[in-house]
């Protein structure tokens, strides 16, 4: 089966062709550095597999993600290329374009963004391109789907794409380098096209280099580079060989441009240069972040959501438990089954399962902000305070990913250029407040603070972040020292977001929510009401001396500095470890509670405000989950590292809550 490469700059639509042309979703956003790895589905007609890669500006990889890319195409050999470019930034674009023709594998360039580009009052035309490039283009605009049944079309049969005849002369001298390489590399088997590698290798491109060391000694072939930037810079004015190389395709491009695009149309001040001088303005630009992220949280959990939670709570804690203990007294059920059901299942599963509505809400206006392409500005933003904390903008991308899960958000670093950087990003995002803890703030929250909700659980939001700016500039001054921080981002156009994409964007963040409702949060929970039914003296005990209990008594004296040095609390710290969820089944479990009525009752019994802060405080911060866990040693490669997070996280968890109940207490709070 023939396999088809997917291939442009970052943000030009690549995911959104992938998603139509496959019939699969993979996160899309409206910024770069989406797409971190590459993506493999069958095209709709069965003609192949088609291999979304990440986007890159050159094939000359400046991040892990840009690796995936040129690493690909040096190690496979995929049958076609489709060349996504966007029509608005056309000439940025071509830089690529003419390093993969310089591939020579089958090319279609696939026009995006036509829409973009006419608001802008910019005209590309298509027939002239094709013309210049030698392939064909198709006009589109991947993410209302327009014209992707033409690409659909041309890819039934891969072979009849014509064969790319596009070859640049580079001058005298880089032509005979070139020619010289390619005679040396016709020695060597399993190479894609001699000229490309040999262009790679005179533009110094790391990944063709550490290929080719792997398989021949290259002393000869760096000699002839050497040899030929000695004569360069000689007769060029100085010019180092790629940057000559570099300057030849420019030039080019810029012919082809002038002859394929109309821009006599084009607006002086277009919308989103509008929008950016109020909404990245140098004073208003934070404040009014922080105020729109003020009204997520309470359109979240205080207007809509909070509403529609009480429902469904009503729904689980009467009708579904009722029907539920009507039918297991009409079957018959034992006394164990009937427990195990009502108490285990629906109470803890159906404890956490109430947060739904809320959690979805607010991944459904964050999307909103996502592909609106304002999370770009926000990264931008960041840049200075993020700057002197160590990190730069970039980073903030990551960080707002895993406000929904920390895994993918962790997997998004790879988009960070430099290595230090994305060592931080990575050791740092457990910090950040993933959906998995939002259950036991907003428990919390209505309980205690029930007129500022929203205040409340963004302060907790806020704090994640306060902690990993501080521990960022702490951990960038003394455990990585003297490595310098480059950004570079890229601000897409403000669009209005499709309710299509929105839609399909909050399914693919809330369904892992739910997936561990069904999985993680099931077992925890029959396995947390096995613990409390039974204990040494047999089944059904007391709850005090259940198994459970002993086994929370073994922390409880740990955390009465805390303010909440219980068993109970002690219980749901560790299943935590497992699904910040379980946190909250456990105490739907422990608590006996028909609803969320009834363990907000129980809760404000047992915790008071001040010990409550100091509770969601250490949800918030002590160790990350298992998952978690896991993709910070797939990323790091370091058991040393990892164990660093899961270490760092629980000491600073300890530390401020005491500070906060014993501050608190020394203040005069309760």
């Amino acid at each position: 089966m023939s396999s088809i490469a997917l291939v442009g700059n970052p943000n030009t639509g690549k995911t959104s062709l992938f998603n139509t042309l496959t019939s699969s979703y993979e996160y899309v956003g409206n910024w770069a550095g989406v797409t971190v790895e590459k993506k493999i589905g069958s095209l709709k007609n069965g003609a192949g597999k088609l291999i979304d890669l990440p986007g890159i500006y050159s094939l000359h990889p400046l991040s892990r993600d840009e690796g995936v890319a040129a690493q690909y195409l040096i190690e496979e050999t995929p049958e076609a290329l489709i060349n996504i470019v966007d029509a608005s930034q056309l000439e940025r674009n071509l830089l690529l374009t003419l390093q993969l023709l310089e591939y020579g594998k089958p090319t279609i360039l696939g026009l995006n963004m036509t829409d973009v580009a006419k608001a802008r009052g910019i005209q590309v035309n298509p027939d002239i391109l094709s013309e210049q490039l030698g392939i064909p283009v198709l006009p589109l605009i991947a993410r209302t789907g327009k014209g992707t049944g033409q690409v659909l079309s041309v890819l039934e049969q891969p072979s009849h794409i014509p064969p790319v005849t596009f070859q640049l002369n580079y001058g005298e001298l880089a032509e005979e380098a070139i020619a010289s390489i390619v005679t040396h590399l016709q020695k060597i088997s399993g190479l894609p096209n001699l000229r490309w590698v040999a262009l790679q290798l005179l533009e110094q491109n790391p990944v063709i280099l550490e290929l080719l060391e792997k398989r021949t000694d290259i002393s000869g072939l760096l000699l002839i580079a050497d040899t030929a930037q000695t004569r360069l810079q000689r007769d060029k004015l100085a010019l180092t060989l790629p940057q000559w190389i570099r300057s030849v395709r420019m030039d080019y491009i810029r012919k082809v441009c002038a002859e394929a695009i109309d821009s006599t149309l084009q607006k002086p001040h277009n919308l989103t240069e509008r929008l950016d001088s109020i909404l990245t303005h140098r004073f208003l630009g934070l404040p009014l972040f922080i105020l729109f992220m003020y009204a997520m949280f309470k359109t979240t959990f205080d207007w809509i959501g909070g509403p529609l939670s009480d429902l469904l709570d009503g729904f689980i804690g009467g009708q579904l438990s009722d029907w539920t203990n009507s039918l297991l007294g009409a079957i018959g059920a034992s006394e164990f089954t009937h427990a195990l059901i009502v108490d285990g299942l629906i109470g803890g599963v159906g404890g956490v399962l109430v947060f739904v509505p809320q959690i979805f809400i607010l991944f459904l206006m964050i999307s909103f902000l996502e592909d609106s392409g304002y999370m770009a500005r926000v990264c931008l933003l960041m840049d200075s305070t993020m700057e002197r904390m160590g990190l730069n903008g970039k980073a903030f991308i990551p960080f707002i990913i895993g406000f929904g899960c920390n895994v993918p958000a962790i997997m998004a670093a790879r988009s960070i250029e430099q290595p230090k950087d994305r060592m931080l990003t990575t050791l740092l995002m457990p910090l950040m407040s993933c959906s998995a803890r939002l259950p036991v703030y907003l428990l919390f929250a209505a309980v205690f603070f029930p007129a500022q909700q929203a205040a409340a659980v963004l302060s907790m939001y806020v704090m994640g972040v306060v902690f990993a700016l501080v521990l960022c500039k702490f951990f960038s001054k003394y455990l990585f020292k003297n490595e310098a921080s480059i950004f570079i981002i890229e601000l897409p156009p403000y669009r209005m977001p499709q309710l299509k994409t929105l839609s399909r964007s909050t399914w693919e963040k809330g369904k892992g929510f739910l997936r561990k409702a069904g999985t993680i949060i099931l077992a925890g929970s029959v396995l947390i009401w096995l613990m409390s039914y039974a204990g040494p003296g047999g089944l059904n005990v007391d709850m005090d001396h259940s198994f459970l209990a002993k086994f929370g008594g073994f922390i409880a004296p740990l955390l009465q500095p805390l303010g909440f040095g219980t068993w109970q609390a002690g219980s749901t710290l560790v299943p935590g470890f497992l699904a910040k969820e379980v946190v909250v089944s456990t105490m739907n479990i422990i608590y006996h509670a028909p609803d969320t009525a009834g363990l907000e009752g129980q809760i404000a019994s047992v915790f008071t405000p001040l010990s409550s802060i100091s509770f969601m405080a250490f949800i918030l911060l002590y160790i990350p989950c298992l998952a978690t866990v896991g993709v910070i040693k797939k990323e790091t490669a370091s058991w040393k590292w990892t164990f660093f997070s899961m270490g760092y996280s629980l000491v600073l968890a300890y530390a401020v809550s005491l500070v906060i109940y014993q501050g608190g207490r020394l203040l005069g709070w309760s």
